[in-house]
């Protein structure tokens, strides 16, 4: 299970020009019910805040997974994810990552200059600071689906269409593809939603069984609400399912039959 809390809560990004369409505000909350196999594994929690940080007004997105029932008894996650987003740009200007899963712990706070593009990231579970070079228009994991929700232009996508992702992740710079799959329906809790369905190339290994492992679906609206994951993973499947929400700048569209 270890870094798999971290693919739910992060899901996914684009990077894109200036941003064109503003999907969410705070007070935006999500909840997501994470099976692993026949079991429910655990719970993760996307929320939306408002802060300032560095005299700039900011988004506060605080990320959360956790463990739940049996699964925690053998094999502990609690993880917490945050991201603080430059309210005019989406650019993200801190980043912290803390979990412990499974007794693997990691404990890192990420500063970005974008102006010199540089990240000082310090591990504070060791006491050590190191700073590194990045790309222009890179995000975390977090900031990144955010910014993906603003600038996707779901109009002109055409299937198979393929993406350019930059992702600054602990202390390495990282290339990602993303392929658009087309136009699904979505039956949710909720009800029945038209979604936008993506496939995150991911690398096959320890965690997942191929490149193609990972399967992603957005509400095709103005939200562009997660609504579901699907892991094919080196050993069993996950999946991911919106559970409860709360605070959508939109209204939710449920296709009633």
């Amino acid at each position: 299970m270890k870094k798999i809390t971290a693919i739910i809560i992060s899901l996914i990004a684009l990077n894109m020009s200036a941003q064109s369409h503003q999907a969410f505000d705070a007070g935006e909350w999500f909840r997501f019910r994470i099976h692993y196999g026949m079991f429910n594994a655990s719970f993760a929690t996307l929320e939306v805040k408002e802060t300032t940080l560095r005299n700039k007004p900011v988004y506060h997105v605080v990320g959360k997974g956790k463990s739940t029932g049996l699964l925690h008894l053998f094999f502990k996650v609690d993880d917490n994810y945050e991201t603080f987003m430059d309210k005019k740009s989406g650019e993200p200007l801190r980043f912290i990552r803390q979990i412990d899963e499974g007794g693997h712990t990691r404990d890192l706070l990420i500063d970005f200059d974008h102006d010199s593009n540089t990240a000082h990231v310090f591990n504070r579970k060791y006491n050590t600071r190191n700073t590194y070079s990045i790309p222009e228009n890179v995000h975390d994991m977090l900031s990144s689906f955010y910014y993906l929700r603003n600038n996707l232009d779901v109009s002109s996508l055409e299937h198979g269409e393929m993406f350019s992702i930059k992702m600054f992740i602990d202390d390495e710079n990282h290339d990602f593809k993303l392929k658009f799959l087309g136009r699904e329906v979505v039956k949710t809790k909720m009800g029945n939603i038209a979604a936008l369905k993506f496939q995150p190339y991911v690398l096959a290994g320890r965690v997942f069984e191929k490149k193609e492992s990972l399967t992603i679906w957005v509400s095709d609206d103005k939200n562009r609400m997660p609504l579901k994951i699907k892991a094919d993973l080196a050993v069993g499947s996950l999946n991911a399912d919106i559970d409860a929400f709360k605070g959508l700048k939109y209204p939710l569209n449920i296709i009633m039959k």
